[in-house]
């Protein structure tokens, strides 16, 4: 259907309810190049899923049942909405207006009330609400009583005439500072629906000749006509005159935040596929092979014995090299006085780590032991994690320790992957460390991945300006971090079988020192195994 659509000169929006997806990633390529010329808007039914089994990293846990859906549209450029009322409103402004080129919004109103609240419902959903210039200010001041506000929102007061409106619209629509123009109407005594309708259409069309005269861009115009008493008039004319109206302003906010995004995404450049070609596959298969033909641990629990097989932490780092992705010197030890002597070569500090199959939050049973300085409390750290898990009963899930260089000056982050049974691999990205599932701050797409993909990923968590010097903190190598997502993304092509990944965390070192991977999870699909 979108194949058919994408060619019919009939069709210029695409509207989707949707229950599933048969084909995610062709659903993807295909919705990524129609969304290009012709705006697809979507409503997916089952959002949740009961019953969700617990996943066994971080990334699994994180991946709630809709995060693959969410990717998915935010990668093709679809604009997801959350009901079918929403859905129409988008389409009704997508249908009829200029996309906005930014999110910046100018309200003009008669009424004091519905203009804060529609400036309350563009701030939560992400447009702004900006200054109008002096120039403009002056102009509305020229016409406007000395009552009315002519900050933005613009309130003309309950007095004001159809022409006011004509007159501010225009005026909003000109500033430099709007991307967007929200024209909110209550019906006083003073004038009729039908006469202010004219009126903003009239302004909308001056204004907008008046850019196409210039060669500026053409800017979205959209109304909210609040009341019931002769607003079918009004409505009438509006829509004559291809200007979207909507009988609330929060939801006139959230359909203008929906193109807003919409058009940001389409102004981006298309994103490409990116190899490497100094990689090893060949040792990355050898690897995963070897751990997917290797006995599961008898303490694993039967599912996960059946499907999973856990990497050790040599076969990670063999991985992780195979496709230049950096881990600090490592070493291991199966005691107390081999811990001390390892720690040595590796070049104290380091930090010791439990090794296990089965213990998945090391730092939840006390096996992890930071900045060892000395040969004696290298032994002293082994002891005091095999005296921790001997306390919880767990010392037989011990297979002894990783001794890992210290790294301690980058900003952490998490990159992880996890498998969808509909959707395959997701990636997920966040401010990492052992606070990733209290902070939650991550985000999901959808496997493979852009270097367009890659940049609006990272660049979407609350976190991200962390990476770019908070408050004069260093900055991070934000484009070393780009290119080992990059990686992981080519991994995944290249090894089908990795079933969930954690690097936990990445330390992203400062500009041209590139990234660190600290610490790592992998787990492959069994031999034999059913595909998720």
């Amino acid at each position: 259907m979108l194949d058919y659509w994408e060619a019919d000169a009939g069709t210029s929006v695409i509207l989707l309810y949707l229950e599933s997806l048969g084909n995610p990633r062709r659903f993807l390529e295909i919705a990524r190049r129609v969304s290009r010329t012709k705006p697809i808007a979507a409503v997916k039914s089952g959002r949740t899923r009961a019953g969700m089994s617990a996943a066994a990293s971080h990334t699994g846990s994180l991946a709630g049942p809709d995060a693959a859906v969410d990717a998915l549209c935010r990668q093709s450029g679809v604009i997801r909405t959350d009901t079918i009322e929403e859905l129409f409103d988008v389409a009704m402004l997508v249908a009829n207006q200029p996309m906005p080129h930014g999110n910046r919004v100018g309200i003009v109103t008669n009424a004091g009330g519905p203009g804060i609240l529609a400036s309350d419902a563009c701030e939560s959903h992400g447009l702004l609400v900006p200054p109008l210039e002096p120039a403009t200010v002056d102009a509305l001041r020229a016409f406007l009583p000395k009552e009315a506000s002519t900050r933005n929102p613009v309130d003309m007061i309950a007095s004001a005439a159809a022409e006011s409106f004509e007159k501010a619209v225009q005026l909003v629509y000109d500033d430099p500072n709007v991307d967007a123009v929200l024209a909110i109407y209550v019906p006083p005594i003073v004038t009729t629906p039908l006469e202010v309708a004219q009126a903003i259409v009239r302004g909308a069309a001056k204004a907008a000749a008046k850019s196409r005269e210039s060669g500026s861009v053409l800017k979205p115009v959209l109304s909210c006509f609040m009341g019931a008493h002769g607003i079918a008039q009004g409505l009438q004319s509006l829509h004559s005159g291809s200007i979207p109206s909507y009988p609330f302003p929060e939801s006139a906010a959230i359909a203008l935040a929906h193109a807003a995004r919409y058009g940001a995404w389409r102004a981006e450049p298309e994103g490409k596929l990116v190899r490497f070609f100094d990689v090893d596959a060949a040792s990355a298969a050898r690897v995963i092979a070897d751990a997917a033909a290797r006995p599961a641990a008898a303490s694993t629990g039967p599912d996960e014995a059946s499907i999973h097989a856990w990497l050790q932490p040599d076969e990670i780092r063999t991985l992780l090299h195979a496709y230049g992705i950096r881990t600090p010197r490592t070493a291991k030890a199966a005691s107390a006085a081999e811990a001390a002597s390892r720690a040595l070569e590796v070049g104290l500090p380091v930090a010791i780590k439990l090794a296990s199959e089965t213990i998945t939050h090391k730092t939840d049973v006390g096996g992890v032991v930071l900045d060892v300085r000395t040969e004696a409390e290298a032994s002293g750290a082994y002891e005091a994690i095999v005296s921790r898990l001997r306390a919880l009963g767990r010392e037989r899930e011990m297979a002894g320790v990783t001794i890992q260089q210290m790294v301690d000056d980058g900003i952490e982050v998490v990159v992880g992957v996890t498998r969808d049974a509909s959707f395959g691999p997701l990636v997920m990205f966040g401010l990492g460390g052992v606070q990733v599932e209290l902070l939650k701050d991550v985000a999901f797409r959808v496997h493979p991945l852009t270097d367009l993909d890659v940049r609006t990923l990272i660049r979407s968590i609350r976190g991200y300006p962390l990476l770019e010097g908070w408050r004069g903190a260093p900055e991070g190598d934000v484009p070393a971090l780009e290119e080992l997502m990059l990686r992981i993304s080519q991994m995944l092509d290249a090894h089908p079988e990795i079933e969930e990944m954690d690097l936990n965390p990445v330390d992203v070192l400062r500009p041209g020192e590139g990234c660190v991977v600290v610490d790592a999870r992998v787990s492959v699909r069994r031999r034999g195994a059913a595909k998720a």
